[in-house]
């Protein structure tokens, strides 16, 4: 027994150099490797069909369309990317003369934008450019008996790498017309890119006899479709002027279009990529497709997609090289975020991402130190976060003892009420309903919302347009007088008197109808997601019994609540919007009334209609940034909040954790392809697992002791008893 004992502590001894509990192999210790999660898989790498965030996280690293916005400044600036410079457009009248930089939207019939791109830059290593000796092309033409062989991107050996042209900028916006897929901005781009939706006809055209002649000589259930060559199809509104000069010719003066060209939309397409994967038995089940191995020239490739595992980046080796930005916003520099200024960049190797359905698994990782940040869910929060009397957050003494760090900005995006403007109740503009849709705005308290439901991650709306974002005011010049007084240098919420006493205004009395004598009652369209949002909807019963209506929830699925805001068969409810870009356009738009959901599928789901807020509309949608421009948003906001279409939720504020060996982590809002400028301190982070994750042996060894300390009598009278003597 004495020699078990033994034998078992040595063992145990002999595993204390090692993480028992580490998830990743004892080869990754030290290596130079961002750990991180995801939660939901992406369903498109493709970036003429992505447009979700959990997917951009992805591409982003991988493509590089022509601009980015500025990592470390704000508010949000763009830069050059692949493109030597910004382009400027070129204004156009009908008669095709040219106007100057300041002509009146009224008066520019078409705007140019030419892009220059940097030469010498090239593509990943991929199969598609692989050559053989006699300098042809060596996958692109594979007879379907060898595709069968193939069910990874590894399992083509040879790999090649060409030059980037502008060329593959035309291929791709030629594809955001492709008719085998839906891209998410055609609708959009085919309005202003000038020849797109004619392409798209002539395209569908094309497909139609390629897939006659195809399902003549396979069958109609047959889906393996040949190639559709893009490059003949002309586009006037996309041309390459030569190997690194491309221009887009858009209808009108659209000054917003330059954001687009910071979107993986616009990122480049080989057509050698597009060929590789459009062969014959590619998608046969294998998953070799675009939208599973992507080919770009960014700062990272994909080396490994198992979407319901994990998902491994590592560093492109043909990458061109960019510098991390040597200038940023008031406190950068005190914040550690300047002190690699001008290195070349990725300063990481490898970036893996495993899948984490459940929060708490992702949480315990993150605090033993084998994720290198993460988010901050409601649960978590409390452990995490301490709110102070004035609101400032700060980190909790157990965050603080690991070193982890707290980044917080305000999002680029809006959460609101709305009001049906077509419902006779609360829609319209008349002084009935616009004081009850006032008054409404003054009893939701969006202060206690925040504080309750959003751990204080948040900041009241005072109109459609968060921080950051042009025409956005601070201060008193800011303020809802609709809804706020100024009061000792804030905004003060009005007292529910007044609430009480816009309603009676409007003809409801203690919430009831003066003239029919019956309670107010308004119905809440919302989605039905289970007991753990009871707590919000009977807050919501609260803040609108406070002024004594009634507040009615109709709960339906996600596809039936988008049914019923198409077709404005609702009352209110609630929705949110974040930015595609950060102009005040796409949030002012949300209440432009040609764009009403019931009547054009636009996204002004209230259906809200002014009339002079729609001619401000137009005359500020497409107009420069400067005194003018404000003072149109200042007159806009002003209409708007005194119709109270929505009851102006709040902004939510993002809240991260890095750990102490991640440098250069600063939330970007409107970018996500920062990880490039990321950097590891990996011994660090191995000395902070050994410390944190360290096996406790001494409690398994005392307690097997006392389990044979305590066997020690029966061991002993065993033994006797085996000794004595039989008796005769």
């Amino acid at each position: 027994m004495l020699r078990l004992l033994c034998l078992v502590a040595v063992l145990s001894l002999a595993g204390c150099g090692e993480l028992w509990n580490n998830p990743y192999p004892e080869s990754e210790r030290s290596s130079n490797t961002l750990y991180s999660a995801f939660t939901e898989r992406p369903k498109h790498l493709d970036p003429a069909q992505s447009y979700t965030s959990d997917e951009w996280d992805f591409i982003t690293q991988i493509y590089e369309p022509p601009l980015q916005y500025h990592y470390l400044e704000r508010p949000y600036r763009l830069i050059a990317q692949t493109a030597l410079d910004i382009p400027r457009p070129r204004h156009f009248a009908r008669d095709g003369r040219e106007l100057g930089s300041q002509a009146r939207v009224e008066d520019v019939a078409f705007s140019e934008y030419v892009i220059r791109i940097r030469p010498g830059i090239r593509y990943q290593p991929h199969p598609a450019f692989a050559t053989g000796s006699d300098g042809r092309a060596r996958y692109l033409d594979l007879p379907e008996r060898e595709i069968k062989r193939k069910y990874a991107l590894a399992d083509f050996p040879e790999t090649g790498t060409r030059e980037l042209t502008a060329e593959d900028y035309v291929y791709q916006i030629k594809r955001l017309a492709h008719p085998r897929f839906v891209s998410p901005i055609f609708g959009h781009m085919s309005e202003y890119i000038v020849g797109l939706k004619d392409l798209a006809e002539r395209l569908r055209a094309e497909d139609r006899k390629i897939i006659a002649a195809h399902e003549a000589r396979y069958g109609r259930a047959d889906r393996g479709y040949p190639w559709l060559d893009l490059r003949p199809h002309r586009i006037e509104g996309a041309e390459a002027l030569d190997r690194h000069t491309y221009r887009i010719r858009i209808r009108g003066k659209y000054p917003q279009f330059v954001y687009w060209l910071a979107m993986p939309f616009f990122a480049p397409m080989p057509h050698e990529a597009d060929r590789f994967y459009s062969q014959r038995g590619m998608n046969d089940g294998r998953n070799l497709t675009l939208d599973w191995y992507p080919v770009g020239t960014g700062p990272y490739m994909l080396a490994e997609n198992n979407p319901n595992a994990r998902m491994v980046l590592v560093r492109n080796p043909n990458f061109h090289g960019e510098t991390y930005p040597s200038q940023g916003e008031a406190g950068d520099a005190a914040a550690g975020l300047l002190a690699d200024a001008g290195k070349g960049v990725p300063f990481i190797d490898r970036i893996v991402f495993s899948r984490e359905k459940e929060g708490i698994p992702y949480w315990n990782k993150f605090l033993q130190g084998y994720y290198d940040q993460s988010g901050i869910s409601s649960d978590n929060f409390d452990q995490a976060v301490r709110i102070d009397i004035e609101g400032q957050a700060s980190l909790s003494p157990e965050m603080e003892a690991k070193s982890i760090r707290l980044r917080t900005s305000v999002g680029t995006s809006t959460f609101y009420l709305a009001f049906n403007f077509l419902d006779p109740v609360v829609g319209g503009l008349s002084a009935r309903a616009k004081k009850l849709r006032q008054a409404v705005s003054i009893a939701l308290d969006w202060e206690e919302f925040i504080s309750i439901f959003a751990n204080g991650r948040g900041i009241p709306g005072m109109g459609p347009l968060p921080p950051g974002i042009f025409g956005y005011r601070e201060g008193a010049q800011g303020m809802n007088p609709v809804v706020y007084d100024w009061i000792e240098g804030k905004p003060r919420r009005k007292s529910v008197q007044d609430a009480h006493r816009l309603l009676a205004e409007a003809g409801y009395p203690n919430g009831r109808d003066d003239k029919t004598g019956r309670p107010l009652v308004l119905y809440l369209d919302t989605v039905a997601r289970g007991p753990g949002d009871k707590a919000r909807l009977d807050w919501y019963r609260r803040q609108f019994a406070r002024i004594n209506i009634q507040l009615e929830i109709r709960d339906t699925d996600w596809n039936r609540f988008q049914e019923k805001i198409r077709s404005g068969n609702t009352q209110v409810f609630f929705l949110g919007w974040n930015a595609d870009y950060p102009d005040p356009e796409n949030f002012m738009f949300l209440l432009h009334g040609p764009q009403a959901r019931a009547k054009t599928q636009g996204e002004n789901a209230a259906n809200y209609q002014n009339p002079e807020y729609d001619r401000l509309f137009e005359r500020m949608k497409n107009m420069d940034n400067g005194p003018e421009r404000q003072a149109l948003i200042d007159r806009m906001l002003a209409i708007a909040r005194e119709d109270a279409p929505w009851v102006w939720g709040f902004h939510p504020k993002d809240y991260g954790l890095a750990h102490a060996w991640v440098m250069n982590v600063k939330p970007n809002n409107m970018a996500r392809n920062g990880l490039k400028f990321y950097r590891i301190d990996s011994a660090l982070r191995l000395r902070s697992r050994e410390q944190w994750n360290s096996p406790v042996l001494w409690l398994p060894l005392a307690l097997l002791a006392v389990l044979v300390i305590a066997s020690l009598p029966a061991y002993f009278s065993f033994r006797r008893r085996e000794r004595m003597a039989a008796r005769p």
